[in-house]
């Protein structure tokens, strides 16, 4: 290559990289103006085009590139790629902090709570007392805890108002006739044959309308359709609200796909909506205001606007209603409302309880749904909703029900693409169910016993049992119950339920087991300290199991008998287990038992066990009918020896009457 020619493919090099620069330099400006106008998507897009144009040593513009692409995701709520957009810009060393403080509300929003506390904490390091830093902070630490309080609540998607892939959020009824809802959507729609569909700079989407429905003679909801009257424009119509007699409604409009945003109201006449007017609520008309929320009484209106004095973010203000009708001046809801953070989707609720979502008061993530109630000396006080109202999405914009215990909220969880849905909500029934089965003592259903059940609240039923046993009863909240298993032929047992103070639904089980009233029965865990009759502790549990059965009994007289092995002397072993059986009797007349409803019998060695089927299923050396005499036991194996022995050494009771005071 000569010199010229060298010189000349440096000067094209030059040139093209001037060019280059100057292209990226004019796109960026482009971007900028669609970002400060609020037009996020386009904005975005304008961003990544610029980015291509930039040159690899430019990494202080491609770190900024990428922090305003996330910027943008996080306006329109694009969790997922808004982090994505942070992290790059992070690896590009953006300089400002707030890459962090920002990337960790994404992370927050999306329930990654450990990489969430990461990057709060990081940002504190360089500002350590920002509020809306240290509340996410505690909020993400205390994740767990906060998941452990739920509501008695159930949540559905409500498949009537959700489109398949769009948005559709804000449903209000119209004013108490809970037959007919208002909501937004921007699903696709034709406002004139043959017109295209209009989208949004902020969101890329189309643009957000209003739509209705009612229910019809069937009482299901129709489908639902764009409203008719002046409101859908090429512009955005959302968040709304409706006077109380549902003549009146205001909504939120955003003309020009930009954030700019304004109030509007709408009388209705003649079931015909009249053309909205804007409301002047700040004499600064250029101030935006959005997300209208009216008191009961009409004479109050809640709103969101970035207005100058606020607190941060998106404040909720109100504004009283003038003689004139004129809305009086502005006033900010406050501090204990509003934070640094966003404060939105204002709705009134029954007996006018304000209800809102914020990020910025201590939370699950994103936007939560607060309740907001104002004391006698005008202080606000602050509730979160908790789950299933709450989750780290988004979550906003709830209405009720006539009945105040069902409704509807908007919230974008479970969703793959940034979008919202409409879900229903309801009051979950406290259901108490009591389960059991009715046995004898050794653990055989007993299919013709009755349970016995009587409440405080004047309840007195007698439940039969099925084949198996089983038997199945729904208790009344707020209920002390005393029950009582029964089978002809075999002895009561009683057991106790109380549904007093539950606040969730639950699910009771409880066994009946009934010993025979004409078999010895014997009683499997009483211990003896060695070669002495003297109870142990563990015989306890046992021995009030007999106590129990007594009181449950009252008419009933036993024999309580004792028996040993072979080992040692007839005589000794007579002693011993007279004894034995006396120490279980005292143990029972201790524990208020009536002493002449009390046989005490030491069989020592003279009434070895006979096998039966339980016996031989569970030791495969033995037959049914085997007598575990000393002579049969000789001919066993050494650890068969031991076991055989220790059936012998056993505590019995039988039932000698079922008279006892009766006659």
């Amino acid at each position: 290559m000569n010199k010229h020619t060298l010189v000349y493919s440096l000067a094209l090099c030059l040139l093209a990289c001037m060019l280059m620069g100057c292209s990226a330099t004019r796109k960026l400006k482009k971007a900028d103006a669609k970002y400060e106008n609020g037009a996020y998507y386009a904005a975005v897009e304008e961003y990544k085009k610029a980015k291509k144009k930039l040159r690899p040593s430019q990494k202080p513009i491609r770190a900024e590139v990428n922090y305003k692409i996330g910027e943008c995701y996080r306006h329109i709520a694009n969790w997922p790629k808004a982090t994505r957009a942070y992290n790059q810009a992070i690896k590009d060393k953006y300089a400002d902090p707030m890459v962090y403080l920002n990337s960790a509300q994404c992370l927050h929003a999306q329930g990654n709570y450990p990489a969430a506390i990461n990057h709060y904490t990081l940002y504190l390091e360089s500002d350590a007392k920002n509020e809306l830093a240290l509340q996410g902070l505690e909020s993400a630490q205390k994740s767990a805890e906060l998941a452990i309080y739920r509501q008695r609540y159930t949540v559905r998607l409500a498949p009537v108002f959700n489109s398949r892939s769009n948005s559709d959020f804000g449903l209000h009824f119209m004013g108490s006739d809970t037959s007919t809802v208002v909501f937004t959507t921007n699903r696709s729609m034709l406002k004139k044959k043959n017109s295209k569909s209009y989208f949004s700079q902020v969101t890329g989407s189309t643009h957000f309308n209003l739509y209705t429905t009612k229910k019809n003679k069937s009482n299901k909801w129709d489908k639902p359709a764009a409203m008719e009257g002046n409101f859908n424009t090429t512009g955005d119509e959302g968040a709304l609200c409706f006077s109380a007699d549902g003549k009146t409604m205001y909504f939120t409009r955003c003309a020009g796909g930009s954030r700019a945003a304004e109030i509007l109201k709408s009388e209705r006449s003649g079931g015909e909506w009249k053309e909205p007017v804007p409301q002047q609520l700040f004499v600064d008309s250029t101030i935006t205001v959005a997300h209208p929320a009216l008191s009961i009484s009409g004479d109050t209106l809640f709103f969101v606007s970035d207005a100058p004095k606020g607190f941060g973010g998106k404040d909720i203000w109100m504004a009283m209603k003038l003689r004139d009708g004129k809305w009086g001046i502005p006033e900010n809801l406050g501090s204990a409302v509003n934070t640094s953070g966003d404060e939105m989707f204002p709705t009134i609720g029954p007996k006018g309880v304000l209800y809102f979502s914020s990020n910025g008061h201590l939370g699950y993530g994103g936007l939560d749904i607060y309740k907001a109630k104002r004391d006698t000396a005008g202080n606000w006080h602050i509730e979160n909703l908790t789950q299933p109202f709450n989750s780290s999405a988004d979550d906003f914009s709830i209405v009720f029900d006539a009945d105040k215990d069902a409704g509807y909220f908007s919230s974008s969880r479970g969703q793959k693409r940034a979008v919202d849905k409409i879900y229903r909500f309801q009051k979950t029934e406290q259901v108490y169910v009591l389960k059991g089965r009715v046995v004898d003592e050794r653990g055989r259903a007993l299919p013709d016993a009755i349970v016995k059940i009587v409440g405080n609240d004047g309840t007195n039923l007698k439940q039969p049992t099925k084949r198996d046993g089983s038997f199945m009863v729904k208790l009344n909240k707020n209920t002390n119950y005393v029950m009582l298993g029964t089978c002809r032929g075999f002895l009561n047992s009683s057991a106790n339920v109380s549904t007093v103070g539950l606040e969730e639904s639950q699910e009771f089980q409880r066994t009946f087991k009934l010993p025979s009233v004409n078999k010895s029965i014997k009683m499997d865990h009483i211990y003896y300290e060695f070669a002495k009759w003297n109870l142990t502790k563990e015989s306890e549990e046992e021995l009030n199991g007999l106590v129990k059965l007594m009181k449950d009994n009252p008419h009933i007289t036993i024999e309580i008998s004792a028996h040993t092995d072979s080992v040692g002397s007839d005589q000794s072993n007579m002693i011993l287990s007279q004894k034995r059986a006396q120490s279980v009797v005292n143990y029972l007349i201790k524990a208020g038992i009536e002493a002449d409803r009390l046989t005490p019998v030491g069989y020592g060695e003279s009434k070895p066990v006979v096998v039966d089927a339980e016996t031989a299923k569970e030791y495969k050396w033995l037959k049914v009918g085997d007598v575990l005499t000393p002579e049969f036991i000789e001919e066993l194996e050494a650890d068969e020896q031991q076991i055989a022995n220790q059936m012998n050494r056993r505590t019995e009771f039988r039932v000698l009457r079922t008279t006892y005071n009766l006659y």
